[in-house]
């Protein structure tokens, strides 16, 4: 017998070289085989009539051979054998390739199994290099993905033998099983890499599926719980209201709600792990402002971690405006200062002459040190990972966690990005906030656009124009390319105007240069890629035109559209497609609405999650069944059920939930591994 944790190299068959090919496949255990799921099927048990078989996709046939096989030599090396057979329904010729030993067993007057696609192109029906098996091989077979010197057929002889070698133990609890009618796993495994029939087939997929999800949301707030913990920063007073004095704004009732939200959390013995999610331009700044302000008056300091050294610096000077006269104490910490400098902070944050520390990735260096840090602040949370915000974290003694988004995330999808946090949302605009006026057009009123950005340059306003790519030739589709763009606009229409050019590819210094100029009024028109979504502040920006906008995704459209109205102008994006298709469904829906949720609700069902979760989220455990596009109803079901479980059992200490626990742990620390 083999266990699970068993490396897969002591499979029979297996061995050391085909370990490695399985390695490249993330196959280094047997119960990661086990994991690694079919990605599609050969249904041999459905016999179509020949008749019903073109254009039906692969099919099975059963019929009768009816002449003997010829062989048509074509060039040297190719040698093609064709017969014909029929069934109750009609006749249909076949053609193998190249295969002798194949084209030897075919009988006149026997029944065979032939499984492929019938040729769409031909008069008669016509079938070329099918599968051919004897009748009798009515089964279900798995296919699954491959690589270069490891076939399906391999990594089916693997599972066979592993399913054939294994004791699948129980681990979800009895009243999950129960309730949810949820066959056995080893039912489950079984079926889902050799399916005894099509029902067996869906029964294993619906327990793997729910398994999966439900795992996945039960282990984050199994999370959740182990975080809460104790911490010694708690917040005994609450200075919300004199900060508000300070502000020379009054806050929206939903950032209030935010504030209250977080000033509650620190007041407790136990460590907040919130998220403050809000629009483009919803105002979490200020809310952030707020938590800080009242951390420092309890006696802590904090400290606010920006994805980049020009945001930190937005973020650095919007402090310093409104703390200035608080006797608060803040500093800038990022890379380009020079080592004198980032020595002296160092020392001063060391010792708690600094309250407040805003800075990049400088901030996780093993020589900063806090005297008593009670608060952290991640900005744009999604571009940290897990282990970074944990690094951040280690420094204090379990302080305070808040995490910043201006991603609206679908609420469904919130359920898995952010289980392990506790979620406020900021869903109002601040007062003065302009709403931003957005159109789609074709590229024939290009002309017209040129002119409408110069009349707003000219009255002192500044523009965007964003692509795609970043040069000519990434990519084949006669899509716009931001350097060759650049060029052209600064040559001819643009010439007397300033035009700066922003792309991925550009080092972070030039990068912040550029956003520095365009920032400081220095350049008229930015032409820039999508790094301008998450970007600073720029109120004089007024107008943005997006080229190729049926490429992007609701959501980063509506990110992108975030630069602009920042300030107290009238703004305008202008999206410029050719494709009808995008321009009647999808981008009509910009045109249509300003809120971000509603927009990223519509993404979720126009594109599914991965404009949300990319290929793999940092942190986040790998779905190897589940979809989040369509098992979304199951994800909510698996949801409810994992909050009473941990509800009712914490920790998951309880006897019945310990081989549930055991697996839930594995799952997460293989996702914190990789």
């Amino acid at each position: 017998m083999v266990c699970e944790s068993d490396n897969i190299r002591y499979l029979k068959g297996v061995g050391e070289k085909r370990a490695a090919l399985f390695s490249k496949l993330g196959i280094d255990t047997v119960d990661a085989l086990l994991r690694f799921y079919p990605r599609s099927y050969e249904d041999w048990s459905v016999i179509t009539p020949i008749r019903d078989a073109r254009g039906a996709g692969t099919v099975c046939i059963k019929a009768e051979v009816i002449s003997d096989v010829k062989e048509n030599y074509i060039r040297k090396n190719m040698v093609l054998y064709k017969f014909n057979v029929k069934d109750h329904s009609g006749l249909m010729s076949v053609t193998i390739f190249n295969n002798k030993y194949a084209a030897e067993k075919i009988r006149v007057g026997e029944e065979i199994l032939l499984y492929g696609k019938l040729s769409t192109d031909s008069f008669y029906f016509e079938m070329s290099s099918p599968q051919i098996r004897p009748v009798g091989f009515d089964i279900i077979r798995p296919v699954y993905s491959t690589t270069h010197g490891l076939t399906s057929t391999a990594v089916e002889s693997a599972v066979k033998v592993a399913l054939t070698s294994i004791n699948l133990n129980e681990f979800l609890p009895r009243s999950i099983i129960e309730n949810n009618k949820l066959c056995s796993r080893e039912f489950a495994i079984k079926n889902i890499h050799f399916p005894e029939s099509t029902n067996a087939l869906n029964e294993a997929k619906r327990r793997l599926v729910f398994e999966e999800l439900f795992m996945l949301q039960s282990g984050l707030l199994l999370i959740k719980n182990v975080n809460r913990g104790k911490t010694p920063s708690v917040m005994k007073n609450d200075f919300t209201e004199e900060f508000y004095k300070l502000l020379p704004f009054s806050m929206t009732a939903a950032q209030k709600r935010c504030v209250s939200d977080a000033i509650l959390d620190m007041a407790s013995p136990s460590p907040m792990n919130r998220l403050i999610q809000g629009d483009v331009g919803s105002g979490k700044t200020a809310v952030a402002m707020a938590c800080c302000y009242s951390a420092v008056k309890n006696g802590y300091q904090t400290a606010l971690m920006a994805p980049t050294e020009i945001l930190a610096e937005q973020h650095y000077k919007s402090f310093e405006a409104i703390m200035k006269n608080s006797g608060i104490n803040i500093a800038l910490l990022i890379g380009s200062l020079t080592k004198k400098k980032k020595d002296e902070l160092k020392a001063r944050l060391e010792n708690g002459e600094i309250d407040i520390i805003i800075g990049t990735h400088a901030i996780l260096s093993d020589n900063v040190y806090f005297k008593n840090l009670g608060l952290v602040i991640t900005d744009e949370q999604h571009r940290f990972g897990v282990k970074q915000r944990a690094t951040l974290q280690e420094k204090g003694n379990s302080p305070h966690i808040l995490v910043m988004s201006a991603t609206p995330i679908p609420r469904t999808l919130a359920l898995i990005m952010h289980g392990d946090l506790d979620v406020s949302v900021i869903d109002e605009y601040p007062k003065g906030r302009q709403p931003i006026e957005t159109y789609c057009v074709d590229t024939s009123y290009r002309e017209r656009i040129y002119n409408f950005i110069k009349k707003h340059i000219d009255d002192g306003r500044q523009a965007y124009i964003v692509c795609p790519l970043v040069e000519d030739g990434e990519e084949e589709g006669g899509l716009v390319s931001a350097e060759e763009y650049f060029e052209e606009l600064k040559n001819s229409a643009f010439s007397d105007y300033t035009v700066g050019l922003l792309h991925g590819k550009m080092k972070p210094k030039e990068k912040d240069c550029v956003m520095r100029d365009f920032s400081l009024g220095k350049i008229n028109l930015l032409i820039a890629t999508t790094v301008v979504e998450v970007g600073v502040d720029v109120p004089n920006a007024a107008v943005m035109v997006i080229e190729n906008a049926e490429r992007f995704g609701l959501s980063q459209l509506h990110q992108l559209r975030g630069r602009i109205g920042r300030g107290g102008y009238k703004s305008t994006c202008i999206l410029i497609s050719n494709s009808s298709s995008a321009k009647e469904k999808r981008l009509k829906t910009m045109c249509e609405t300003m809120d971000g949720f509603q927009i990223a609700d519509k993404d979720l069902v126009l594109r599914g999650p991965g404009d949300f979760l990319g290929n793999r989220q940092h942190g986040l455990p790998e779905l190897h069944i589940a979809s989040l596009e369509s098992d979304l109803a199951v994800l909510k079901s698996a949801g409810v059920q994992a909050k009473r479980l941990i509800e009712d059992d914490p920790l998951l200490k309880l006897a019945e939930n310990a081989a549930f626990k055991s697996q839930v742990e594995k799952m997460l620390s293989k996702a914190n591994s990789n």
